[in-house]
């Protein structure tokens, strides 16, 4: 996909992410878990076109970018903050930014960068925080987010559950070697036989 594309498609998905704001965040469920994840790609998407500007010096490793983007994201996963996203546009507009990126754009400049040790240790955090969240979520004996009925916030753990599996299972199963083959190179590529 071409740079323009990548930024048209990120473009759209941000204006459908916030012209069906009413809809998406009527429950916790598609809140977090679609409408989070369509913001977080439409930064990624557009940041796409700032990849020289993530190569920098201060971007060693990927570190700065993606630790930003962990901030962030711990930020907009507090129930207050969900609440007030909820009750006022301006904490809304200011979430769909932040989402977009500082977590979309973060990831997109420094996950490339980083090194596989601290790609696998965010994996495991991503999971792990997943776990804990529907944990709190469904065990906890009141509303966390005030603008979501109880129901609501039982609804939202199970499928955190559902997810720290499906993400599990995403990034595990590759490691027993189900993954694609290489393809061989032909025989006209290597060239022909060295006769002596």
């Amino acid at each position: 996909m071409s740079r323009a594309a990548q930024i048209l498609t990120g473009a759209g998905l941000l204006a459908l992410a916030l012209l069906a704001r009413g809809w998406l965040e009527a429950t916790p469920t598609r809140h977090m878990l679609v409408q989070y994840p369509m913001l977080i790609a439409a930064g990624a998407l557009i940041a796409g076109s700032l990849v020289q500007f993530g190569a920098g010096a201060w971007n060693r490793g990927g570190v700065a970018s993606v630790l930003t983007a962990i901030f962030a994201m711990a930020f907009w996963m507090l129930p207050r903050m969900l609440d007030a996203s909820v009750a006022a546009l301006s904490a809304d507009l200011l979430k769909a930014a932040s989402l977009a990126a500082l977590i979309g754009g973060g990831l997109r400049l420094g996950w490339p960068r980083a090194h596989p040790l601290l790609r696998a240790v965010l994996k495991a955090q991503a999971i792990s925080m997943l776990g804990i969240l529907a944990f709190l979520y469904t065990h906890a004996p009141g509303r966390l987010c005030n603008a979501y009925l109880l129901d609501d916030q039982q609804r939202l753990g199970e499928m955190f559950l559902l997810a720290a599996i499906a993400l599990a299972a995403l990034w595990i199963i590759p490691l027993f070697g189900f993954s694609h083959p290489a393809p061989k190179p032909s025989a006209q590529a290597s060239g022909p036989p060295n006769p002596h």
